[in-house]
């Protein structure tokens, strides 16, 4: 059943793909915009909702692929 869910096709490639291209995308950004906070460059005030967001992220993308094979 999970399969199903995992390996859902949009637009040819399986749901997890686009999952984790957008955990990819997602982990990019918010170690970026960290640095640049770090650094003092920008005020971002939402780094760490992005990063909580971020791991949500992750987190299902993981899920879905290790209960897929079980």
């Amino acid at each position: 059943m999970l399969n199903n869910i995992s390996y859902y096709l949009i637009l040819g490639r399986p749901l997890i793909f686009y999952l984790g291209l957008l955990t990819l995308t997602s982990l990019l950004t918010t170690a970026t915009l960290g640095a640049l906070v770090i650094k003092g460059r920008i005020k971002f005030k939402y780094h760490k909702a992005l990063a909580i967001t971020t791991v949500c992220i992750a987190l299902t993308h993981g899920t879905l692929a290790f209960l897929a094979y079980l």
